[in-house]
């Protein structure tokens, strides 16, 4: 199965043709003449009546419809920026792949376009730890609806986003076309999975009286790696083990009485590769409180001071 990668470009609306003067250098000039200064030349801004208009290219799309589409008709004044406007107008339906006006200097225009294809069917390649019912509510191209490559790139960012939710951030889709008859597609997702995220190195920053390590170990994150990392389940990254991190951590300091102590910041940063995670905590530990002088008071006489103590 042969997919074309999705890309294209909108062609311009009126091609300029190049000056065949202007490469041509300019004959040398005696020492005491003056140069003579050059005058630039300014095209022609494009104006005047409608004539005719030939609609070219399309095939479920009535001329007539096109034409509407466009907002011209024949006997309408126009200028460049009239055909600029339905240029776009064109291209806003959405039914078009390609569209250009030629024949605006004589007033017999000609629409040329390329329609969108209609989709024929969805297909996913490559993915084993997300199954197709959890993929496919995520897409919104449907067969017999009309391809556009921006709506297949806005269903490529929510399957990404669901791998996302699974820690696999590597992951990548690539969306292909496969071409059949009568302008219809086979849209392709091919999705490379990729690995699960794992937690690179755990940072901290502001700590004084406890080593990272020692912090560490009051965390359910771990650090990847070591000699014993094929048997962790938790070394994988986890915004809600995160937010949970953040309360241990404070637990913690609290028990040894640092009651003010604070995380200021938490960052989980992607690798490049994007394939882990490197989490630093910015800590405030404030000052640590202890008890002074205990004292007791009875207004009981069989209960004294002494024995509260």
């Amino acid at each position: 199965m042969v997919g074309t990668v999705l890309s294209g470009s909108a062609a311009p609306l009126f091609a300029q043709a190049a000056d065949p003067l202007a490469a041509q250098p300019a004959p040398a000039q005696p020492p005491s003449a003056q140069p003579a200064t050059p005058l630039a030349a300014s095209p022609a801004p494009v104006q005047g009546t409608i004539r005719s208009i030939a609609v070219r290219g399309n095939q479920r799309l009535e001329s007539e419809t096109v034409r509407a589409y466009a907002s011209l008709a024949p006997g309408q004044s126009y200028t460049t920026e009239t055909l600029d406007q339905a240029l776009k107008d064109l291209y806003a339906t959405q039914l078009f792949a390609d569209v250009t006006i030629a024949g605006g200097e004589t007033g017999n225009l000609v629409i040329t376009v390329r329609e969108n294809p209609v989709i024929n069917r969805i297909i996913l390649e490559g993915n084993k730890r997300l199954k197709e019912d959890k993929i496919r509510p995520e897409i919104k191209l449907a067969a017999r609806q009309i391809f556009t490559r921006s709506a297949a790139r806005s269903d490529v960012d929510r399957i990404l986003e669901l791998y996302r939710r699974q820690g696999r951030f590597a992951a990548r889709v690539e969306p292909k076309i496969v071409q059949l008859d009568q302008n219809r597609v086979d849209v392709v997702f091919e999705i490379h999975e990729g690995e699960l995220a794992k937690v690179r190195a755990i940072n901290i920053i502001g700590n004084k009286e406890f080593a990272d390590g020692r912090l560490r170990k009051e965390m359910y994150t771990r650090q990847a790696g070591g000699p014993l990392g094929f048997l962790k389940s938790n070394d994988t990254y986890d915004p809600d083990r995160l937010a949970a991190d953040q309360q241990k951590l404070r637990a913690f300091y609290l028990t040894q009485g640092y009651a003010d102590f604070r995380v200021v910041q938490a960052l989980a940063e992607l690798t490049p590769d994007r394939r882990d995670f490197v989490i630093t905590y910015v800590v405030e530990e404030g000052p640590r409180y202890k008890f002074g002088t205990v004292e007791a008071k009875s207004a009981l006489s069989d209960l004294s001071p002494e024995r509260i103590k």
